[in-house]
C-alpha cells in the first residue's frame, strides 16, 4: 500500500520522505503555514519535495471553473493530481481532466455508489473518508474494503485512497482491505513506528553495554 503524507510544511515533508509515496494538501493545510507567500508557490514548492503525485483541491463548485481552475493548477509541476469533489459537477469535471490527461482524485467520497461513479467518470484516486464516516457510526473501513472489490470487479483504473486516517488500526484495516493508498497525518505515522517493546529492547541492549564496561 502506497502511504501519502497529509501535510503542507516542507521541513515536515522532508522528515518523512523515506516513508511516503506522494502528499495530499488542501488550501487550509497552506494556510497555516507561515513559509509560504502564495497558495501557486506553495505547490510548486511541495511538488519538488516529492518523486510522487502531489494531490491539490480547487475551490470552484462548478464543472466550468473546476476545469479551468484544475488546468492553471496542473501546469505547476507534473506531479499534480487534482481533488475534485464528488456529484455532477464533479463528474463531468473529472471525465474532461481525464481526457485531457490531468490526474484527478475524487474526494469527499463517503459511499461505494459515490466511488463507482467517479471511477466510471475517470478519476485517478478515489478519497474515502473513513474518520468521518466511523463518527456517524458507520463503518468506514468497509466502504474502503467494497470499493475495492467493486474496482477488482470491472477492471476500473482508479486506485482507492483512504483518507481521514485517525490512528494506527485504521492504517492496519485499510491495508488488510486492499485499499491502494493511505493518506496520514504525521502524527499517525510516529505511533506506526513505535511500540513499546521497541522501547525496551534499546533500553535492555544500552544497559547492558554500560554495565559490561564498553566504550563506543
Amino acid at each position: 500500500m502506497k502511504i501519502f503524507l497529509d501535510h503542507a510544511n516542507p521541513e515536515i515533508i522532508r522528515r518523512y520522505s523515506p516513508v511516503i509515496d506522494g502528499v495530499t494538501t488542501n488550501p487550509s493545510l497552506i494556510a497555516r503555514e507561515p513559509c509560504f507567500t502564495g497558495y501557486q508557490e506553495a505547490i510548486k514548492q511541495i511538488a519538488s519535495l516529492v518523486n510522487g503525485p502531489v494531490s491539490i483541491e480547487v475551490l470552484s463548485t462548478d464543472a466550468e471553473a473546476m476545469i479551468r481552475e484544475a488546468e492553471k493548477l496542473s501546469s505547476l509541476s507534473q506531479n499534480i493530481a487534482i481533488k475534485i469533489p464528488v456529484g455532477i459537477e464533479g463528474f463531468h469535471a473529472i471525465k474532461e481532466l481525464t481526457q485531457k490527461g490531468i490526474k484527478t482524485n475524487a474526494t469527499l467520497i463517503f459511499s461505494v455508489n459515490q466511488a463507482l461513479l467517479a471511477a466510471k467518470a475517470g478519476a485517478g484516486y478515489l478519497s474515502i473518508f473513513v474518520g468521518r464516516l466511523d463518527d456517524t457510526g458507520q463503518d468506514g473501513v468497509s466502504v474502503v474494503r467494497d470499493t475495492v472489490q467493486v474496482v477488482k470487479n470491472y477492471g476500473f483504473k482508479s486506485e482507492v485512497l483512504a483518507a481521514s486516517i485517525r490512528h494506527p488500526l485504521h492504517v492496519m484495516q485499510v491495508a488488510l482491505a486492499g485499499s491502494h493508498v493511505a493518506t496520514i497525518p504525521p502524527g499517525v505515522i510516529d505511533q506506526m513506528g513505535k511500540h513499546p517493546l521497541t522501547d525496551r529492547g534499546l533500553d535492555i541492549f544500552q544497559n547492558d553495554w554500560k554495565k559490561g564496561g564498553k566504550r563506543e
